[in-house]
């Protein structure tokens, strides 16, 4: 189980973008990391990897697999330089990297773009490069920020066959996504974010007021109720 423990956490000194950000992720399930524009997804993330100016956690995590919330690429390298490079300095076995990536290629279906630049793709293939950077090695732990951003509707079924095939083997996730009907049928659990603060925990039924009620509808009530309590 990964437990998550953010006290505060911002990109300038005293300026803090999320506070008493707590929870956990168990092994083998789908944690869902919900809210509007601004809430604090991304900056939650980035908190988590170590990656923000300004912090105060406690997020202990080994090696984990990750998808921005943009792709990002070199200029000058190929798709297939993009893979070699992960390959060269990630110290799993190689051939199996390598036998890997070229599945996830075949896959997403640029198997014929390997000596071509990512730089140049649409948006939608640079999202598959990062998918299939993020999913060559083998993890215990996978970070992904609005995944299926920029996707078409076949690549996102094969994007959530391949997360449930890693789930079954154990894997845990912590995905951001604006996705909520995706979501709803994705996730295990969900923490649902508001201007920098958690404001419910829990899975669909934990969450719901009553049975037929979805994730969307969910979200839209905790927020009206949000903001009707600060008027």
């Amino acid at each position: 189980m990964i437990s998550i423990n953010i006290q505060s956490a911002g990109y300038e000194q005293n300026k803090a973008i999320i506070k008493n950000i707590e929870f956990t992720i168990p092994k083998g399930q789908v944690v869902g990391l919900i809210g509007g524009n601004g809430a604090g997804k991304s900056t939650t993330i980035q908190t988590i990897m170590g990656t923000i100016p300004h912090s105060q956690h406690k997020c202990e995590l080994s090696e984990y697999g990750y998808v921005p919330e943009r792709p990002i690429l070199y200029d000058y390298l190929t798709l297939w330089e993009h893979i070699h490079l992960l390959i060269q300095s990630n110290g799993q076995d190689t051939v199996k990297l390598e036998q890997r990536a070229m599945e996830l290629c075949k896959i997403f279906r640029l198997q014929s773009k390997l000596n071509e630049y990512p730089i140049n793709f649409s948006k939608g293939m640079q999202q598959k490069v990062m998918l299939i950077l993020a999913f060559t090695p083998r993890y215990d732990f996978y970070i992904l920020d609005e995944p299926f951003m920029g996707l078409d509707p076949q690549a996102i079924r094969r994007l959530l066959t391949m997360i449930d095939d890693t789930k079954r083997q154990s894997a845990s996730f912590l995905i951001s996504t604006h996705a909520l009907d995706t979501a709803e049928k994705l996730c295990d659990s969900f923490v649902c974010l508001h201007e920098g603060k958690i404001i419910r925990i829990g899975t669909l039924e934990q969450l719901q007021q009553h049975h037929s009620q979805s994730l969307l509808e969910i979200f839209d009530e905790l927020l009206e109720g949000v903001e009707n309590a600060a008027v």
